[in-house]
């Protein structure tokens, strides 16, 4: 599925959900979908169960999967609009990263375009709500 990389300063559960994120994210793991059991991904990965089970909390805890008790963890179906706190946290975030790649020199239209990029491999998702992304 992916691979880590053990000689991160990162630490392992955090790489993989970071990489689980991105899966669900560009819709490689779509919503509903089962996710391989802790045992299956450890022996998969090579790592300690323990860890594997802490990715999962962790994703749980952001809202990306959810478990059923005795079936399994599967990807979470995107509620569009409906985690507020979370839209705003990611735009709070996203505003400081854009102050610093200004700063650094990075121009308004390298912006524009990359996200313009991003929009158009997504499939253009969220285009609903770019009236208020406008100034």
């Amino acid at each position: 599925m992916f691979e880590l990389d053990l000689r991160s300063r990162k630490p392992i559960y955090e790489q993989l959900v970071d990489k689980m994120k991105e899966l669900i994210i560009n819709e490689v793991l779509k919503p509903d979908e089962q996710l391989p059991s802790v045992r299956q991904m450890a022996q998969q990965l090579t790592i300690n169960p323990n860890t594997i089970q802490k990715a999962y909390r962790e994703l749980e805890t952001q809202g990306f999967i959810y478990s059923l008790k005795g079936k399994g963890s599967f990807v979470k179906p995107m509620e569009t609009g409906k985690d507020v706190d979370k839209i705003l946290q990611v735009k709070q975030d996203l505003e400081k990263l854009l102050h610093e790649a200004l700063y650094l020199g990075v121009s308004a239209e390298e912006l524009h375009e990359m996200v313009k990029s991003l929009e158009a491999m997504k499939g253009g998702h969220g285009q609903d709500d770019s009236n208020d992304r406008n100034q």
